[in-house]
């Protein structure tokens, strides 16, 4: 069985690396035969400050989709295209919106200094911060602040791109239009009805959707209906979580025989 799994608040917590209990209940996984898959907002390069590099080699996907590696390697790289790019661009002018910006490995960003996203935001150095003009090409977006994000929000709804909302931070989050968790899996030959999934928000409705089993971390009304069971967020989640890992993983190994 493959296992797939969202990082941010689902099996990392606060922007800190993925706990060594969690990272022993994955590794005992793959140990019974079963694959195990990243899957997170994050571009690949923030990715590997919190995973182990003994996991590196794990296939992932990055960037909601927009980017997936398997062993190290790039699978594929989704930018958007020359089409719908000049509007998006042109909406941080005329709006005044501070941003991230990921191209295929470095990045730009113009946000505030202490923005909460500079927590996540390439902790080892890995990459360059660069001019927007400087990038090759554009793989996600992250509006980060304006004076008038609802109407940025209003006007990005009328584009062809896949927006999410952070609620928490109001950051609007923008892929390229057939872009998610879903369609990263499918780049890595997985099928529908072939994975279990861990999650929690909306950007994970889609891997929710094709999944065999989907289990929901903490409470996100518009993931809920996508689930098959919900683990409540309290001070032992992470052990809560590498419990029911044990106890899937020795479900679907049972059911492969």
């Amino acid at each position: 069985m493959k296992f797939v799994f969202d990082l941010d608040g689902t099996i990392c917590f606060k922007g800190q690396p993925v706990s060594d209990e969690l990272l022993k209940a994955l590794e005992e996984l793959v140990a019974q035969g079963h694959e195990v898959i990243f899957a997170s907002a994050r571009p690949i390069r923030d990715l590997l400050p919190v995973l182990h590099e003994r996991v590196h080699h794990y296939p992932m996907i990055g960037g909601n989709g927009s980017m997936v590696s398997a062993g190290g390697k790039r699978v594929s790289t989704a930018g958007f295209d020359s089409e719908v790019l000049p509007s998006l661009l042109q909406l941080l002018t005329t709006y005044n919106v501070s941003y991230l910006i990921d191209g295929e490995w470095d990045y730009a960003y113009t946000g505030p200094a202490d923005h909460p996203i500079l927590l996540n935001l390439d902790p080892h150095k890995l990459a360059k911060n660069v001019a927007l003009q400087e990038l090759n090409s554009v793989v996600k977006i992250l509006m980060l602040t304006s004076d008038h994000m609802a109407e940025v929000e209003e006007r990005l709804r009328q584009l062809d791109v896949v927006v999410h909302v952070h609620g928490g931070e109001n950051v609007l989050d923008i892929s390229p239009k057939g872009i998610h968790k879903w369609s990263g899996l499918q780049q890595l030959g997985v099928k529908e009805g072939e994975y279990v999934a861990f999650g929690n928000d909306a950007n994970d409705i889609t891997m929710f959707q094709h999944a065999l089993h989907a289990v929901m971390i903490g409470d996100h009304p518009l993931l809920a209906p996508y689930s098959s069971e919900h683990l409540p967020l309290d001070r032992d989640i992470e052990h809560a979580i590498a419990e029911r890992l044990q106890a899937l993983g020795r479900q679907y190994t049972a059911t492969s025989v």
